[in-house]
């Protein structure tokens, strides 16, 4: 696993221990020479962001950093990275940091060389026709540095809406990264809550893209190996956190499940988007609570998935009792609340948020159709804490 690897698929990705160093060869091969960093507010001031303006200067390239992204990054943010991208002449995002900076650093690709609008890019909606010979997308690089929201591969990004209060997937087809850089190095100083916070989005994405209907080999091959490597290697990196084998072995499983999820997810993150909108809660600590109560729900009849699922986390009992305890045991490992009300999330905002997540994305590829009220009340578990 250690063993420094180039990768072309979905899109060119250096993978390996140090690959980082390489980041001025790569801004050259990409003929890039004024790249704007794009990073999230609590990473401003992390080693990694040093190292990075340090390896691009002893370069010879010229940068900026914009650093004003939220956990749940706004739509207000993203238009002041637009105008700080246009302003500094920019030729490529570097997008670098949790998902958050990925998303923030997508989105700021999306509209910084042409006029439309943010929310035009709306998942839901036919994607605005762009000539990219002449108004083409900036150059792209992702550089994560949790090993959870598997964001670097695609243009796909989580975005609140200030005026409704919600979040929304924007894409467009043609933009993609130029260049992912996988470095396990880059994870080990991650705190340990966050190192179970993403741990558990990875898996949660994993799951989710799975379960959901239709054929699509290449998403399920994708999300049974990402089951396969978090599984293995999420409970050791919680325990032994300078395990750099470990760490790669998760940053590889989330990279591998965030590909997946281009088949869907579920009402996991249909929820976990809208309470993250309201509430600004962390976004993998809030699926890892979800999870379990949307589960119960949805696994009753989905044996033959269920069993190919605790196949490839090598369970002993692959009925979907068995599967549900072992991940309920994997969450209390990882010292996940049992409730969504331990992170302040308060009961009576149940039936708004069900409202809301009922036309999230996330939902129209949910195995089982949920009713508002069926929503309404697995939300209301979620807050409560489920008991037998």
């Amino acid at each position: 696993m250690l063993e420094s690897q180039d990768w072309t698929f979905p899109i060119p990705i250096a993978f390996g221990p140090g690959r980082l160093e390489e980041i001025g060869k790569f801004c050259v091969e990409l003929k890039v020479k004024k790249p704007l960093i794009v990073t999230d507010s609590g990473s401003a001031n992390l080693p990694f962001l040093s190292e990075l303006k340090e390896k691009l200067s002893n370069s010879g390239l010229t940068f900026e950093v914009y650093s004003k992204i939220s956990p749940n990054p706004l739509d207000t943010e993203i238009g002041s990275g637009c105008e700080k991208y246009r302003e500094g002449t920019h030729d490529c995002v570097i997008a670098i940091g949790g998902g958050s900076a990925m998303d923030g650093g997508k989105a700021i690709c999306l509209t910084a060389n042409n006029e439309f609008d943010l929310w035009d890019f709306e998942y839901e909606k036919k994607p605005p026709e762009i000539d990219t010979k002449l108004y083409p997308f900036p150059k792209l690089i992702t550089i994560p540095t949790t090993a959870g929201t598997g964001a670097e591969t695609e243009s796909t990004a989580m975005i609140t809406h200030t005026n409704k209060g919600m979040k929304f997937c924007i894409f467009h087809p043609k933009l993609k990264p130029d260049l992912a850089i996988l470095d396990p190095v880059l994870t080990l100083n991650l705190p340990l809550n966050l190192t179970a916070w993403t741990g558990a989005d990875a898996l949660t994405h994993a799951i989710e893209a799975f379960l959901v209907p239709g054929f699509h080999p290449t998403c399920d091959a994708m999300a049974l190996e990402a089951l396969s490597l978090i599984s293995k290697w999420l409970p050791v990196v919680y325990e032994d956190p300078q395990n750099l084998n470990a760490r790669s072995g998760m940053l590889v499983g989330s990279c591998l499940a965030g590909v997946s999820f281009l088949k869907g997810l579920g009402l996991v993150h249909a929820i976990s988007h809208m309470i993250g909108a309201e509430y600004n809660t962390q976004h993998g600590l809030t699926n890892a609570i979800i999870l379990p109560t949307v589960l119960r729900f949805n696994l009753p009849g989905m044996e033959e998935k269920v069993s190919r699922m605790s196949q490839s986390m090598n369970l002993t009992d692959n009925s979907i009792s068995g599967f549900i305890g072992n991940t309920e045991t994997l969450l209390n490992r990882l010292e996940i609340p049992k409730s969504l009300s331990e992170i302040g999330i308060p009961i009576n905002c149940s039936k708004r948020i069900a409202e809301k997540a009922l036309i999230d994305s996330a939902a129209a590829t949910n195995p089982r159709k949920a009713s508002a009220l069926e929503l309404e009340n697995l939300i209301k578990q979620s807050i409560a804490g489920f008991s037998d």
